[in-house]
């Protein structure tokens, strides 16, 4: 548990009294990013959490997750390289380290048009025959397939570590937290007047000039519930993380120490990849995807579906001499992703009544981990000033991600 709740001060930029100047709803990666970059600006920060902080019931725990910039959509790039600068100052800033550097690969039909784009956007380099690096740890087809890999910016980060890493860092700047406080309500100030008071399930109340909203996969319950029936398209799933052994004298070759990249591999299935690191003498090898679910009702015994099989056969058609598909993986642990149709995020206002006193990050798609800082900084940004710089200076473009693009038409930016 971070610092105490102090007695309220006056919001200092406003002109009436608030608990708080920014509340934020959500301790997850993007939660805990806000609250670090609204505490850092002076804000008198609030972070709710409804279960325990640092729990493994949602989508920002685990010991892995990549960072690449290799990337088809051309929205992303920029916040990727945005986000990695603030990763690097935030471990300057805490001393100690979250993120490992390792090279990147993508691979696939040379077909596929997401797969070309991400290798130009990655700046990656084409090789000539894969089964001459690592060992010869990947099986492709010799005849329509590509591979290419980049050695910059790529890495692995530590998950659970880097969230408790921003929420270290929020309370040295002052952020209050709070867990196990489920918000129930978000409402406008009392007769109209500005801000907004958060309710939490033991009837606590709390009043903010501002509010940022990161619940994961329980967003579109709580903006369902407090901006009169608006529904964001957003569906969680029920993913599997799974870690499979690696054969015996392959463990060198397939560790992050020696050089082995994370991997994207396009197609049916989508499967993507940690170099061992976390567990020697095991992998993270896992499909991209899984079936819906209820965040509140999730069957934790087969709730995954067929992710273990789809990955499985993956393993036995692509590597099956360094990693043991057979008995299935070693350690299975359940995640979630938040989809949205188009697989964009949402950074926006919540409008409406709520104007821009409400900001919600939201619908990261199974790939916004990496992006936590400058997510967090656009959030914090966007409640304590109307808008961000930060972004517009790195170049990115947040009209790809509003609410707005969802009225009338359900897929969202995959229209086009």
């Amino acid at each position: 548990m971070a610092a105490p709740a102090e007695a309220p001060e006056p919001a200092a930029a406003a002109g009436r009294r608030f608990d708080y100047d920014v509340i934020v709803v959500g301790a997850g990666i993007m939660g805990s990013c806000a609250a670090h970059a609204a505490s850092s600006r002076g804000a008198r920060t609030l972070l709710l959490e409804r279960f325990d902080l640092l729990h493994h019931l949602g989508s920002s725990h685990g010991e892995s997750r990549t960072i690449r910039d290799a990337y088809p959509k051309p929205q992303y790039p920029p916040m990727v390289r945005l986000a990695r600068r603030l990763w690097a100052d935030a471990e300057a800033e805490s001393g100690y380290r979250v993120l490992t550097p390792a090279p990147q690969l993508s691979i696939g039909p040379r077909s596929n048009a997401s797969l070309l784009a991400a290798i130009e956007s990655a700046g990656a380099e084409e090789v000539g025959d894969l089964s001459r690096r690592w060992g010869g740890a990947f099986r492709v087809p010799d005849a329509g397939w590509v591979a290419a890999v980049s050695e910059r910016g790529g890495g692995v980060l530590n998950a659970t570590k880097a969230v408790a890493m921003f929420q270290a860092l929020a309370a040295k700047k002052g952020a209050v937290f709070r867990d196990n406080a489920e918000v129930v309500g978000i409402e406008k100030g009392p007769d109209g007047c500005d801000g907004v008071v958060v309710r939490t399930s033991a009837g606590e109340a709390f009043r903010g000039a501002k509010c940022v909203v990161t619940v994961g996969a329980w967003t579109s319950k709580l903006v369902r519930s407090v901006a009169c029936g608006l529904e964001l398209p957003i569906q969680p799933l029920h993913t599997m993380v799974l870690y499979w052994r690696v054969k015996p004298g392959h463990e060198r070759e397939l560790a992050a120490g020696f050089g082995f990249p994370t991997f994207s591999c396009y197609g049916d299935p989508h499967v993507y990849s940690t170099p061992s690191l976390e567990l020697p003498g095991l992998i993270k090898i896992n499909y991209d995807g899984g079936p819906p679910c209820d965040p509140d009702g999730r069957d934790w015994a087969s709730g995954g579906g067929d992710v273990a099989g789809r990955v499985a056969r993956w393993i036995e058609e692509f590597m099956p001499d360094h990693v043991e598909a057979a008995g299935g993986p070693v350690i299975r642990q359940s995640c979630m992703y938040s989809m949205t149709p188009d697989k964009d995020f949402v950074i926006d206002f919540l409008g409406g009544e709520f104007g821009e006193d409400v900001v919600v990050g939201a619908g990261f798609s199974g790939h916004g981990f990496k992006m936590g800082p400058a997510v967090g900084t656009i959030l914090a940004e966007m409640a304590i000033d109307g808008k961000a710089d930060t972004a517009a200076e790195a170049g990115v473009e947040l009209g790809h991600f509003r609410i707005n693009r969802f009225e009338g038409n359900p897929m969202g930016n995959a229209k086009n």
